[in-house]
């Protein structure tokens, strides 16, 4: 469905579709503080991908608040197969989180679904395998662009009140065919596990009144200083840049930026609105040294006290979750992970983990989305799941 027609088209796309920050439906409406969070601000039908698929979609501004406590207008793309849903209960509801990974909105998996065509798609391109198969099994599906307007990538609070408020805004959007009694999941990987485990971990105090089934979080990002030092110098150094300018942005007084050398603050200004595909393409083999006269900035307490206030574990989530990652982890190195699940464990969680022999983190990514897709299945169609750990 959605693969075949992507690998078909992929050079054609929609024509004129203009990226967010150069399109009105994204902009904030006046009053929007006066609604309620997760409440539908504007909507619109699009032609998923820009393509003529069996599937119907949407896009809606919803409100939201950030880490800081201000009002946003956040975006969600919700998708609805054509056919109609046999299964028991309502037709399934999952909340998906493409990894955003991005400093600026034209990075959004929005602009991607919607037909946009640029190397800023590459992470929404990569995840339509799986929701293709999402939609196949007759699913909803939505993507929010949880970092927001501002591209808040890494900030915890942020990231899991945009999940949550995208959900609130699908189940209140009747075209979508979610009814009171569809049953409601989430599935992210890497950074968009980040955002799926951020939603769970404030869902019973900033969104209680949703109950998920069922939660599929893989490649999860912890210990996020370990991972900047396991990519610095290497193929994939752009993502230890993309977390230095990322902290400088949403944690400010951090002493972050103080750190940099005029080569730092170029890169900051340059790469403002950057994607990670774009850092990881330009930053090739670099060390994170060669932006600061502070040696070891990797290793520096104002770094490591930065990426300490966005780690995942302070709270257990109180849904049944189904959390893998690859043992030989390329990226995100699978001591962080193990902790993790410790931790959950320990705060009484009930976890289904699974510590993948799949070599890469990419690779583990595909092979082990069809455990995490059948753990939702079995949960949707009321199957108990696992307690313990």
């Amino acid at each position: 469905m959605l693969l075949a027609a992507w690998s078909a088209t992929a050079a054609a796309g929609a024509e004129g579709v203009p990226a967010p920050d150069d399109d009105p439906f994204y902009a904030a409406p006046a009053g929007l503080e006066s609604n309620a969070d997760g409440t539908v601000l504007n909507s619109r039908p699009i032609s998923v991908l820009g393509l003529n698929l069996p599937v119907a979609g949407w896009q809606l501004q919803y409100r939201s608040t950030d880490s800081t406590g201000a009002a946003v207008a956040d975006v969600a793309t919700v998708m609805t197969p054509l056919l109609p849903w046999f299964g028991p209960g309502g037709r399934p509801l999952l909340s998906y989180q493409v990894a955003e990974d991005s400093l600026g909105t034209r990075c959004a998996p929005s602009f991607a679904l919607r037909g946009g065509r640029d190397i800023s798609i590459i992470n929404t391109a990569l995840d339509i395998p799986f929701l293709t198969a999402m939609l196949l099994r007759g699913w909803a599906v939505v993507v929010s662009d949880y970092e927001g307007p501002e591209s808040r990538f890494f900030d915890g609070v942020n990231s899991g009140r945009g999940v949550l408020d995208g959900v609130r805004a699908a189940r209140s959007f009747p075209p979508a065919g979610v009814t009171a009694d569809s049953p409601i999941g989430a599935w992210g990987y890497s950074g968009g596990a980040f955002a799926t485990l951020w939603a769970m971990q404030q869902r019973a105090d900033y969104a209680p009144e949703l109950w998920f089934s069922g939660v599929a979080a893989g490649g999860v990002p912890a210990n996020i200083a370990a991972i900047s030092r396991r990519v610095d110098g290497g193929v994939q150094a752009g993502l230890a840049v993309l977390m230095i300018a990322a902290f400088a942005r949403i944690d400010p007084g951090s002493g972050i930026a103080e750190d940099l050398n005029d080569n730092g603050r170029d890169m900051l200004a340059r790469e403002s609105a950057a994607c990670g595909a774009d850092m990881v393409l330009r930053h090739l083999n670099r060390h994170l040294d060669e932006y600061s006269d502070t040696p070891n900035l990797l290793w520096h307490p104002q770094f490591q006290a930065a990426t300490e206030r966005q780690e995942l574990g302070a709270v257990a989530p109180d849904v049944p979750l189904y959390l893998y990652h690859s043992t030989a982890d390329d990226v995100i190195p699978v001591e962080g992970f193990s902790a993790l699940v410790d931790r959950y464990c320990a705060l009484g969680a009930n976890i289904t983990a699974v510590h993948s022999g799949i070599p890469g983190h990419n690779p583990a990514a595909a092979v082990e989305s069809l455990g995490a897709m059948n753990y939702l299945g079995d949960r949707f169609a009321g199957l108990p799941a696992p307690t313990g750990c």
